[in-house]
């Protein structure tokens, strides 16, 4: 227990590891006063995304605010101090491209979501399983099982988002259903992205940066469902055991609009798009969701020429996307940008040093740091820091980067995608009540990672 307490003491200083792992030849400024101001105003402004419920207020306000003005306060020292400028503009410049990959990634995935809502996609789905007399318990097995094998395929953000919607169309009021089933969809999405390379934004980090074959990482399978199953298996106690108010003489069975099922396919051949720019043409992944969207603009085209306006019109899928989840990512993203241009994560590799704390504990640290801080810039750092590590720990700072962001509920894309879904109902502090559970799971994963790796040896 002192050393997990130390990891987390330790890589907090780190705690900001968004892209690189040192600033390179930008001035230092950690002992500055814009260097504790940021960081000060990052931790502040955690508190309130964190407490968004406590004050009533959206997470995506504190998350844009601390983004902007941190990046603002580092400009303006520079500008006070006569250093180059060009700096603060080059650094500005490559946080946008990466924010920028992130953000249409998430605007194409929310706008099919959105477009499939408005078509009965998912209505027709609802019927479907509650149709089959299926209670809420079984409804959460169900749900959870589709959002871990779906993940794999269609990355573990827009699992989590289309299965969060299919959960809010079967019933809009029981929190006792929707809170620890919006909890399982997200665990679910998060485990099962973790033992594929194109299954989370970490793992796909991880492959293409060399540190593992493509089949490397289906050794991390066994971790993966086993520590979800404990997580499931003990939240689903606390989910009620009774069938949903269904009556057949008075729910219509939901007719899906004509085309529906070739926008499914549509998106489907989207993921797959973004797959295949990043793996084999070497173009961001939202340059494929791009091009998806460009074909759903098409035949939204043909569903109006043929069925009317009011048919479908995708800008109307476009207007109802979530967009506070869009400005969270942006905004924390920025935040986390601005700490490493001031020079905090340069002290982010110490951690990995067999006479600190070494590998081992460092990245099952890695896994808490993630639900802090996000998976996506941890996992970035420790990539970019490179420490001299085997197989066997690259694939589990990949499988704790991946499962450890399910601690806090805005510790991973899924996560965040979930609290934008059922707002106000999935939140923070519904979350944490939960939060022991995810615990033992993830300490099953890890320990199912060590006598895999350590003790028998297989996958290293």
């Amino acid at each position: 227990m002192l050393k997990i307490l130390m990891t987390l003491l330790l890589t907090s200083v780190a705690l900001f590891a968004s892209s690189e792992a040192s600033t390179g030849g930008n001035p230092d400024l950690t002992m500055t006063w814009v260097g504790f101001a940021c960081l000060f105003i990052f931790v502040v402004g955690y508190y309130f995304v964190a407490a968004e419920e406590k004050y009533a207020i959206d997470k995506a306000k504190p998350a844009l605010f601390i983004g902007t003005f941190m990046f603002m306060l580092v400009a303006l020292y520079y500008a006070l101090n006569g250093l180059n400028m060009d700096l603060v503009h080059t650094q500005a410049q490559h946080l946008i491209l990466e924010i920028s990959e992130i953000f249409f990634f998430l605007f194409v995935a929310m706008t099919y979501i959105e477009s499939l809502i408005h078509m009965g996609v998912f209505d027709r789905l609802k019927y479907n399983l509650i149709s089959k007399g299926f209670t809420y318990r079984k409804l959460f097995w169900v749900t959870g099982f589709i959002a871990f094998f779906l993940s794999p395929i269609a990355d573990n953000l827009t699992t989590a988002l289309i299965l969060s919607t299919v959960l809010i169309t079967i019933e809009k009021t029981r929190k006792d259903f929707l809170v620890p089933g919006a909890i399982n969809i997200v665990v679910a999405a998060n485990a099962g992205g973790a033992w594929s390379p194109f299954g989370d934004i970490t793992t796909l980090m991880a492959w293409t940066a060399g540190k593992g074959a493509f089949t490397d990482f289906l050794f991390l399978f066994p971790s993966s469902i086993l520590g979800y199953l404990v997580t499931a298996v003990i939240l689903a106690r606390f989910v009620p055991n009774i069938v949903p108010e269904f009556d057949a003489t008075k729910e219509k069975k939901p007719v899906m609009a004509a085309g529906s099922k070739v926008v499914m396919g549509l998106g489907v051949f989207t993921i797959f798009s973004a797959v295949m720019s990043h793996q084999v043409l070497h173009l961001p992944a939202m340059w494929g969701m791009m091009f998806g969207l460009s074909l759903l603009k098409v035949y939204s085209y043909g569903l109006k020429r043929k069925h009317g306006t009011d048919h479908f019109n995708i800008f109307q899928s476009m207007a109802k996307i979530e967009n506070n989840t869009l400005m969270f990512f942006f905004g924390i993203l920025a935040a986390v940008g601005a700490l490493y241009f001031i020079g905090w994560l340069a002290l982010a590799a110490v951690v990995y040093d067999p006479n600190v704390l070494g590998p081992t504990w460092s990245n099952i640290g890695v896994g808490f740091l993630s639900a802090i801080v996000d998976n996506v810039p941890v996992m970035s750092a420790v990539l970019k820091s490179s420490p001299n590590m085997g197989l066997d720990q690259w694939m589990l700072v990949t499988l704790t980067a991946g499962v450890g962001g399910s601690l806090i509920s805005f510790g991973s894309a899924a996560g965040v995608g979930v609290m934008g879904k059922l707002h106000g109902i999935y939140t923070f502090g519904s979350h944490m009540k939960y939060a022991w559970v995810i615990l033992i799971g993830y300490i099953v994963s890890v320990g199912v990672w060590y006598i895999q790796y350590q003790v028998l040896g297989i996958g290293a």
